[in-house]
C-alpha cells in the first residue's frame, strides 16, 4: 500500500502564533461589559486552546442565557486591537509558502468568528487548501469532527495527513480522526515532538521517510 504525506493541518493558537495575551484581553473585555470578574488563572490557561463556546459555557456554569449574552457581545467587538497582541514566532507567509511547495496546507482550530479575520490580518488566508473551525457549528476539539471536516474539504485521506498541535485536545482529536500528530512545545507528550515551529520541515521529512512509512503500513 503506497502512502505519501499530502496534507499538513495546523492548529492556530499556540502553533502559528502565541495568543495568550490576545485571548485574555478579548474575554476580559467581554466580561467587563457584562459585569463579570476577569478570567481566573485557570481560565487564562484554558482560553488559549478552548473554543469560545467552551470558555463561555464554563464561566456561565450551564446558564444558556448568559452564554448567549457573552457570544452576542463578543461578536460585536472590534477585533483589530486583539489581533495586534498576537505573536507569530517569525514571518509566517514565507514559511508557509515554502511548505506549500511540498504539501497542501489545512487549518483546524477551535477559534470561531475571528478566524477569517485573523488569517487576513496575518496575510496567510490564501495559503490554506481547507479551513475548519468552531464557526462551522461542529463539536470543538478534542472531538475529531473539525479534523474530519478539514480532510473532507481538502479531499484528503487520514493516512495522508498530519496535524500540528500544542495541546492534549489537539492530540486527542488527531488520534480520534486517524491522523498522525506532531506536537509542538512543552504542553503535550508524543513520539513526534518539536520544540519550535521552525523545526517542522525536518519533522515532516522524517515522517515522510520510506522506513517510517513501511512501519505505518
Amino acid at each position: 500500500m503506497s502512502w505519501r504525506l499530502d496534507l499538513v493541518i495546523f492548529d492556530a493558537d499556540g502553533v502559528l502564533f502565541e495568543s495568550a495575551q490576545s485571548n485574555i484581553a478579548y474575554y476580559n473585555a467581554i466580561f467587563k461589559i457584562i459585569g463579570e470578574p476577569a478570567l481566573s488563572l485557570r481560565e487564562e490557561h484554558d482560553c488559549v486552546f478552548m473554543a469560545a463556546s467552551q470558555v463561555f459555557a464554563l464561566r456561565a456554569n450551564g446558564d444558556a442565557a448568559r452564554v448567549a449574552q457573552m457570544q452576542q457581545i463578543g461578536s460585536k467587538l472590534e477585533f483589530t486591537p486583539f489581533f495586534e497582541l498576537l505573536r507569530p514566532p517569525f514571518p509566517l507567509r514565507p514559511f508557509l509558502v515554502e511548505l506549500k511547495s511540498r504539501y497542501r496546507l489545512g487549518l483546524a482550530t477551535n477559534r470561531s468568528a475571528t478566524i477569517p479575520a485573523v488569517l487576513e490580518y496575518l496575510e496567510i488566508a490564501d495559503l490554506f487548501q481547507a479551513v475548519a473551525s468552531a464557526r462551522d457549528k461542529i463539536a470543538p476539539k478534542p472531538a475529531p469532527d473539525m479534523l474530519k471536516l478539514c480532510l473532507e474539504r481538502a479531499g484528503a485521506r487520514p493516512e495522508a495527513a498530519v496535524y500540528v498541535g500544542d495541546s492534549t485536545f489537539d492530540q486527542q482529536a488527531a488520534a480520534a480522526a486517524g491522523i498522525s500528530f506532531i506536537g509542538l512545545g512543552n504542553q503535550v507528550r508524543c513520539s513526534n515532538l518539536i520544540e519550535r515551529l521552525s523545526d517542522l520541515p525536518a519533522a515532516l521529512e522524517k515522517l515522510s521517510d520510506p522506513l517510517i512509512r513501511s512501519v505505518r503500513e
